[in-house]
């Protein structure tokens, strides 16, 4: 498994409106395709006073990952959906892509709850 964690400098004034883009409409999209969302959300602090936000996804691997990618946002679901919408909130982004085994040492695992919702080992 491997974990890819996408981080996003949001332009002023977005977060509320980026945060219910991804979870009204972004998240359901990426399900439907395959693509696993462990978390997505705003960070709790503003780093030199720019909004931050998130979005952490899980594959079986690279390969795995680029295809899913590939196919999603080069279809029309994603291009004539929010993706606009989603854009015009984001200011830079940047991915970094880990071994899944790295969160294994840290008592954090991705699982998924009786809803298929993916969640973080121990929450409640």
């Amino acid at each position: 498994m491997i974990v890819e964690i996408r981080t996003y400098r949001l332009k002023p004034g977005t977060g509320p409106e980026f945060a219910r883009l991804m979870a009204e409409e972004a998240r359901p999209l990426l399900a439907d395709a395959g693509i696993r969302v462990v978390d997505s959300g705003l960070s709790l602090v503003a780093e030199n006073g720019h909004e931050e936000a998130y979005l952490i996804r899980a594959f079986a691997s690279v390969e795995e990952r680029d295809a899913l990618e590939d196919a999603f946002y080069g279809g029309e679901t994603w291009r004539n959906g929010p993706r606009a919408a989603v854009l015009a909130c984001i200011e830079s982004y940047h991915t970094i892509v880990l071994d899944g085994g790295v969160l294994g040492g840290t008592g954090c695992r991705a699982e998924e709850d009786a809803d298929g919702e993916a969640r973080a080992h121990g929450d409640s």
